[in-house]
């Protein structure tokens, strides 16, 4: 066994541990039994660690001690230890674990949660729950013994700019034969977390479903357990109740809302395995992270295995909870869990439950199906993209905005489709407001055609592949021709405008054309405008604007030109042929207003400016 006692050796904090520790330490936030919830969690995983290391490695628990969690309390020294026999830390990943957060977007939660009232959501969303330790502790020492090492490291810190960390005293040594303890030196104002009944509350609250035990050892007695400890996924439904399956999620999930949904079974057949899943109501931190990893834990006959198996397809990535197989290998190594052909059979099981699930949701309880689809919506959408097998019904799923009403399935769309429209007209852009006032749905609205409003930044792609549904091919308002002569208008207001004069449609095509040159792949009559003057489309064959807009500002292609349409009888198209000399600048004001209504800048604001002031002082007659 190895100790010293060398002086120990001090390092600075990450930058950002360091903010998140200021905000720790001067926390505000009422939620502070959250940091024992999170300290129990970590010791939880460290225990399944240990199991799952010792599969290969049974050395790792030669001394028969089983995993286990204790909690001690200490009056008189003022301290809360929660000790775990899991699988330790050496001093290397002490430092990385405790000094570092190596993750995404950690700049970006730091902010939110400097600006949070209360940030105990966050904190369990993001996953850095040790430091909310220092919310009711002014120092805190780690002393941790990786399982199968003679070494035994202390870290130390009081939650200011850095730590220490040392080799253990032969005291501490003795005392951590494996695993991590880790003591709190309280706060005045954190004594309350002393008390037994206190740290009893906490744990039936948030911890009850941990698999292993927690035992409280007090100065009153025996060391006794605390929690059920029971694999909850492996007990049938009839047992259960909403509550349990509330405390299950939060604990699972690291979670402080209520499950949106809950999907509870057990496979039988080729394959056993129970399944417990939830769907969270609100967005966690880390939804939209590059990596777009799956929380859905894996587990064979109880024991932890891992917790990234891609046990769901990317686009559920929001869903919560466990699968437990009977039937894989204890030994699977995370390399063979990508080619398992039985863990592949399980995700597109599962995969289906869930999708059968939502699709139940959305028709016997819309409201709560209506929190999922506004906390997940975007990302189930990826699926359309992602998921040709299952695209139809994900399609069916799927609740837009459109032009007659909110959340509208496609089902409902199709129901009430106009006699003689052949499409499902769809137009992407950034915002509700601005596709209401976009000049493609003109001719649209006037015979009370339902046009899809699509605003998430995913929509521009999805939308890309060829899709119908219920024999209704989609086609975007923003690419192609389209056709609205076989369905009548809805106003006769609509139908006067047909009494106005035209202009002459080939002298005016040319003039614009030779005014704006290669500008644009082609200029043509509108049938998509009744009182705007002009507006942008993308050919058939090109990607639609949305689309190309998204890829351009992400340097993922070149921009393509553009076809212009104009109004034949709007003033300002009928002017051109006979404006001479100003039909340049007329032709040039079509092109930039278009652009302008799409949300983009013409290509010379400057040169857009002065055109647009000597039209007016014309128009003024200065």
């Amino acid at each position: 066994m190895t100790t010293t006692t060398a002086a120990p050796e001090s390092q600075p904090f990450q930058a950002e541990v360091a903010e998140l520790l200021h905000l720790m330490v001067h926390s505000v936030y009422s939620e502070t039994d959250i940091f024992l919830r999170e300290l129990i969690s970590n010791a939880s995983d460290a225990c399944d660690k240990l199991r799952y290391e010792a599969i290969a490695s049974p050395g790792l628990i030669a001394d028969g001690a089983p995993p286990e969690i204790r909690i001690v309390p200490d009056k008189k020294a003022n301290t809360l230890a929660v000790i775990d026999s899991g699988i330790g830390m050496d001093r290397q990943e002490l430092i990385d674990n405790l000094g570092t957060i190596a993750r995404s977007g950690t700049k970006s939660f730091v902010a939110r949660l400097a600006e949070a009232k209360d940030g105990a959501n966050l904190i369990g969303q993001f996953g850095v729950g040790f430091y909310a330790a220092f919310m009711v502790a002014e120092r805190i020492v780690v002393t941790s013994r990786r399982a199968g090492s003679d070494q035994v490291w202390v870290w130390s810190s009081s939650g200011g700019s850095g730590f220490e960390i040392a080799p253990a005293d032969e005291e501490a040594a003795k005392r951590v034969v494996r695993g991590t303890e880790i003591v709190l030196h309280l706060k005045k104002e954190a004594a309350k977390y002393l008390e037994t009944y206190e740290i009893e509350r906490i744990v039936r609250s948030y911890s009850d479903n941990i698999q292993f035990p927690i035992f409280l050892v007090s100065g009153e007695g025996e060391p006794r357990q605390i929690n059920s400890a029971s694999a909850l996924w492996q007990r049938p439904k009839s047992e259960l109740s909403a509550e349990d399956y509330k405390q299950a999620y939060q604990s699972i999930a690291g979670a402080f809302d209520e499950p949106a949904m809950t999907l509870h079974y057990r496979a039988e057949g080729r394959q056993s395995y129970a399944v417990l899943l939830f769907s969270p109501s609100t967005k966690p931190f880390d939804l939209f992270d590059h990596a777009r990893k799956g929380k859905v834990k894996l587990y064979v006959r109880r024991v932890f295995i891992a917790d990234d198996a891609e046990l769901l397809p990317a686009y559920l990535r929001f869903i919560r909870g466990v699968i437990d197989s009977e039937d894989l290998p204890l030994n699977i190594s995370r390399e063979m869990l990508q080619n398992n052909p039985q863990l592949a059979q399980i995700r597109k099981a599962v995969t289906g439950r869930v999708l059968g699930e939502l699709e139940s949701l959305g028709e016997k309880e819309p409201e709560a199906f209506e929190k999922i689809w506004d906390a997940f919506g975007a990302v189930i959408k990826e699926g359309i993209w992602e998921d040709f097998e299952r695209r139809e019904k994900l399609l069916a799923l799927s609740r837009f905005p459109t032009t007659s009403g909110e959340k509208r399935s496609l089902k409902q769309y199709v129901e009430d489709i106009k006699p003689n429209q052949t499409d499902i007209y769809y137009l992407v852009g950034d915002s509700i407001e601005r596709l209401k006032s976009n000049p493609k749905l003109e001719q649209a609205k006037a015979r009370g055609i339902e046009v899809l409003l699509l605003t998430d930044p995913v929509d521009a792609f999805w939308t890309a592949a060829p899709l119908d549904f219920g024999g209704k091919p989609l086609k975007s308002l923003s690419q192609g021709d389209v056709d609205f002569s076989l369905i009548p208008t809805v106003e006769d207001k609509a139908e006067e405008k047909k009494d106005e004069p035209a202009a002459d449609e080939a002298m005016t095509i040319a003039i614009v054309k030779e005014a704006l040159a290669d500008r644009v792949a082609d200029v043509r009559a509108s049938q998509r405008l009744t009182s705007s003057a002009s507006c942008l489309v993308a050919s058939g064959e090109a990607r639609d604007r949305a689309l190309e807009r998204l890829l351009v500002q992400h340097d993922k292609g070149a921009a393509q030109r553009p076809i212009l349409e104009i109004n034949m009888r709007h003033p300002l198209v009928a002017a051109i042929a006979g404006a001479g000399e100003a039909a340049k600048d007329l032709s040039f004001l079509l092109l930039e207003q278009a652009q302008i209504l799409d949300g983009e800048l013409p290509e010379d604001p400057a040169a857009f400016a002065g055109r647009l002031n000597q039209l007016v002082l014309r128009g003024l007659k200065f």
